[in-house]
């Protein structure tokens, strides 16, 4: 692998079950080609209708094992809280530096959501850039700059309509049998409304539109960069 492909893939989440349901598809197809993945949830989404943070806690633990990711929690604000602050912003690329990842992903900006999720997608943004500041002395760890950004959507709400997606393959069975354990493990949420279902069918319309069985939406936050163009893929259209 090259360094690129090597490296660390860190997913940010402001609430336990954001990951899995807006991009764990694309994580499990991550970690089964050998790279660490590594989760950050900035809440315990204590403020849910459903369950409780310590419960919450223990099935976003279980839910990253079933990825085949390993995972941290930071206290930013609490649950339907969160501001956009310097301190936040600080917090977060210090976990940038200390990870070193080449791919980070974020909640969208995209403001008709949950406002914990824009806010976060916003606040990972600024960390981003400023874990390469050198002349940074608020933030422990050696500069670091990542490869790529790119934001996920929880819900369909969430996705933005100015930014055409990258489409990431995940129909291996494996893939989506962990995929689908890892939303199963957020039972608490998942008393009340089947996102399970949602999300696969969200993968089924992204898949149809690639040609293949599933897919996962993930939005760029910057302009794709190829040293060829046999690295660029295939279209979602088949000409």
């Amino acid at each position: 692998m090259n360094e690129i492909s090597s490296a660390p893939v860190l997913a940010f989440g402001a609430h336990p079950d954001d990951i899995e349901f807006g991009c764990g598809g694309v994580l499990a197809v991550e970690s089964r080609k050998g790279r660490a993945v590594h989760c950050v949830i900035c809440s315990l989404g204590e403020a849910a209708s459903n369950g409780t943070p310590e419960g919450r806690r223990a099935e976003s633990v279980a839910a990253t094992e079933c990825l085949g990711a390993t995972v941290e929690f930071v206290d930013l604000d609490g649950d339907a809280k969160l501001e956009i602050r310097a301190e936040h912003t600080l917090k977060l690329a210090e976990i940038i530096r200390r990870v070193r990842p080449s791919t980070v992903l974020a909640t969208t900006c995209f403001e008709n959501q949950h406002p914990d999720h824009w806010r976060l997608g916003k606040i990972v943004r600024d960390a981003a850039r400023v874990a390469r500041y050198g002349g940074l002395k608020d933030v422990q760890g050696e500069p670091h700059a990542i490869g790529q950004l790119f934001y996920y959507a929880v819900t369909p709400e969430g996705e933005p309509n100015s930014i055409h997606p990258i489409l990431i393959d995940v129909s291996s069975s494996d893939v989506v049998n962990s995929w689908t354990a890892a939303m199963g493990a957020h039972a608490s949420q998942c008393a009340t409304r089947n996102y399970i279902d949602l999300q696969l069918n969200r993968a089924r319309v992204w898949g149809a539109r690639a040609g293949v069985e599933y897919a996962m939406a993930l939005f760029p936050n910057d302009p794709m960069v190829f040293e060829s163009l046999a690295e660029a893929g295939k279209g979602a259209r088949n000409f």
